[in-house]
């Protein structure tokens, strides 16, 4: 028997007298227990104690489960969305496209805001994603549509400028080129095109227009030179033909050194004989003026043609004074081939 009062030398619990285990830690106990004072022999008063030290310990859960801490468990971090990214550059696609297409004069449906904010948060994104495609579907169509109209018009266009031999091979293809890109879903690419085909377009239409509107200023120039009775370098209807060949064949550098050189003898011819020609109307229109008729508009009027022209607009000013002969008439003694003088 183990003597009354000992403890386990493993784990310092008490153990009875009649057992041969540890009731804590289930180890044997030995014959070294003998050793420990007994109740019958006299113990120190400072060892009565120990008993009581140990005694809660017995009570307490096995050494192992006592000195193992406990760790929390480790959370996976969630499963990152598929569909967030591609949904996400499918919007920034979108919105690209919705930007760019203004000037086609094409609108395309957005997703609304609610709509993006769900999209990225829904648990099962497949049928937001089903949207999304279906928005494309339907802006893809309508850039294609407005493809179309920009090709047929453009081809237009170009056909105006192959009258004035103008080039135009290398737009044709281009524009076959953006509707092909357009309609096999590159809109990107074909957005580029038509901005680069309408940019060189415009600007062969604008240096068209340039020289068509100079050209008929300095026939017009030539017109009202021969409706004031002064004589033009050249003959107006000839030189207007000439000039519309030069246009048409495209000649046009060779077309403004023309102008330029014609409108240079009109004005130089015109500086000469328009002083005496605004001196002569004056006069008429002062008698016109002393037998009571009111002359003072048409005074305003020669003035203001006079002034045009000798600040450098000779276009402006004898369009003016064309007007006025037109509706007061031509002085006496002067050539009424630009026209009679109207009845009173």
């Amino acid at each position: 028997m183990v003597p009354p009062g000992a403890t386990c030398p493993n784990c310092g619990a008490a153990v009875p007298t009649d057992a041969f285990l540890c009731p804590a830690c289930h180890e044997p106990v030995g014959e070294e227990l003998w050793d420990i004072p007994t109740a019958t022999e006299e113990a120190p008063a400072e060892a009565e104690p120990v008993e009581a030290v140990p005694a809660p310990r017995a009570a307490a859960s096995p050494p192992a489960a006592t000195t193992r801490p406990r760790v929390a468990p480790t959370r996976r971090p969630p499963a990152s969305n598929p569909f967030s990214q591609d949904f996400a550059r499918r919007l920034g696609r979108l919105n690209q496209w919705a930007e760019s297409v203004e000037s086609l004069g094409v609108t395309i449906p957005r997703l609304p805001a609610w709509a993006e904010e769900a999209a990225r948060e829904a648990t099962n994104p497949e049928p937001w994603a089903e949207v999304v495609r279906g928005v494309e579907r339907i802006a893809q169509r309508r850039i294609i549509t407005a493809f179309e109209a920009w090709a047929k018009s453009t081809k237009g266009r170009l056909t105006r400028l192959e009258a004035y031999s103008v080039d135009s091979r290398l737009e044709r293809d281009q524009i076959e080129d953006a509707l092909h890109t357009a309609r096999t879903g590159d809109i990107a690419q074909a957005l580029a095109t038509y901005r680069q085909v309408d940019r060189v377009v415009s600007i062969k239409e604008r240096h068209l227009d340039q020289a068509r509107e100079e050209l008929e200023r300095v026939v017009a120039l030539l017109k009202d030179m021969h409706a004031l009775g002064i004589e033009p370098p050249q003959d107006p209807a000839e030189t207007a033909d000439v000039l519309e060949a030069e246009l048409r064949a495209g000649k046009l550098a060779s077309l403004k050194q023309q102008i330029r050189a014609l409108r240079l003898q009109a004005v130089g011819k015109l500086k000469s004989n328009l002083p005496r020609y605004i001196t002569e109307y004056g006069d008429y229109l002062v008698e016109e003026r002393t037998h009571g008729i009111a002359t003072e508009l048409e005074a305003i009027d020669l003035a203001r043609g006079a002034r045009d022209f000798f600040r450098g607009h000779p276009e402006e000013g004898l369009r003016r004074l064309r007007a006025l002969q037109e509706m007061h008439g031509l002085p006496p003694g002067r050539s009424s081939r630009g026209g009679a003088r109207p009845a009173r």
